[in-house]
């Protein structure tokens, strides 16, 4: 059997969204590279990553509003790389809503629908405006409608085709915090009792953590890593992942050795060890990660809850009150400030600016990274998407 044979028939049998070897280049210019990618039936798939990173266009090629430039896209089997957007089972929820303002909401749900010559539009215009309880707005203009209930509106409107795909681009991008949270659960509910393909994209890390199965982080037309949200948060396998995903403090350090389960670093002078299954680094030298509520801190001297990783010789720089949480930045001995969030629990006194402590953190929530990669990667482009 030959190989395309081979390829051709697990692509037929595969149900979900395939992309394989997928490139799209505009002139010079490579915005997706070389992409594969599986997102399996009825799952709530995020593509999350900064400002031109590829993920809107990977979405448009799936919608068919651009062509791939190399590559191929199935779709429950079927090959949709050039087929025309009309023609995919797929449809697309944008930033702007694009209702119809003539249009009351009901009919703007129904539209799908009565221009495709459907049966019993009224029952499933319905059960669609109930899904998204909006039953008792279903006569009002969008205009009369708040951002949030317009975006159900589009949300009703691209469910009732019942696609095998839903792309979500940005879809919440227009509302304000409070709302953008309390939709994003609504989002999740929708999904689940739906069961259809949801994928979402999104330079959100919230977004795509609340409510993803899988999170794919794009930079510069590749994926930089995939898989469940607490995955990519707590084992990072780039300074880009670990810096774009939450926050990270990176520090520089070299491997003295390494065994089955553990990997032993040397620090600025201090030893810390890192679970093998989160080293992610190929030479002696890496950048030991550890994020900031993962760090515990405490008076010179003082025992700490997490032995086998402790850091003398702090001071504290700056103190930060949030409510919740207290974020503290301490210079360590030799120069570098390391962030460490601690819960108001009221157990203890919030340090000052200028105190003296020692950090400390447990070593089974590090991870090393390769010293190769740029330790600021992904933390800008996390403040620019």
């Amino acid at each position: 059997m030959a190989e395309s044979d081979v390829v051709d028939t697990a692509a037929e049998s595969f149900e979900g969204l395939r992309l394989r070897a997928v490139t799209k280049s505009f002139g010079a210019f490579e915005a997706v590279h070389d992409l594969d990618l599986d997102v399996p039936r009825g799952s709530f798939f995020a593509l999350l990553g900064p400002s031109g990173c590829g993920k809107t266009t990977t979405l448009r090629m799936v919608a068919g509003l651009e062509t791939p430039t190399a590559g191929t896209i199935t779709l429950a089997g079927q090959d949709i790389t050039a087929a025309k957007p009309y023609h995919r089972p797929v449809n697309t929820v944008f930033q702007s809503y694009a209702l119809f303002p003539h249009l009351d909401i009901f009919e703007n749900v129904a539209f799908g629908l009565r221009r495709r010559k459907k049966a019993d539009v009224k029952q499933q215009v319905a059960d669609m405006l109930e899904l998204v309880e909006l039953t008792s707005q279903a006569r009002k203009k969008p205009a009369q409608l708040s951002g949030g209930q317009q975006q159900r509106v589009a949300l009703a409107r691209a469910l009732i085709n019942k696609p095998e795909v839903l792309l979500l681009d940005e879809p919440l991008g227009a509302l304000d915090l409070k709302l953008r949270r309390s939709m994003q659960i609504e989002l999740k509910r929708i999904q689940t009792e739906v069961g259809l393909t949801f994928i979402h994209v999104t330079h959100d890390q919230e977004e795509a953590m609340t409510m993803a199965d899988t999170v794919a982080v794009m930079n510069k037309g590749v994926i930089e890593q995939m898989g469940a949200p607490a995955e990519l948060y707590e084992n990072p396998q780039s300074t880009f992942v670990a810096n774009f995903l939450g926050q990270s403090n990176l520090i520089e350090g070299t491997i003295r050795s390494r065994a089955a389960d553990v990997v032993s670093v040397e620090m600025h002078g201090i030893g810390v060890t890192v679970p093998t299954e989160r080293t992610h680094a190929e030479g002696d030298q890496g950048w030991v990660g550890i994020r900031p509520e993962k760090v515990l801190i405490g008076e010179e001297g003082e025992a700490l809850d997490a032995p086998g990783n402790t850091i003398p010789g702090g001071v504290v720089t700056d103190v930060s009150f949030f409510g919740v949480s207290t974020q503290y930045l301490v210079r360590m001995p030799w120069g570098q400030e390391l962030q460490v969030f601690e819960q108001n629990t009221g157990r203890r006194r919030i340090f000052r600016q200028g105190d003296r402590v020692e950090l400390s953190w447990r070593p089974e929530y590090a991870f090393l990274l390769d010293h190769s990669q740029d330790a600021e990667a992904g933390a800008q482009r996390r403040e620019e998407g």
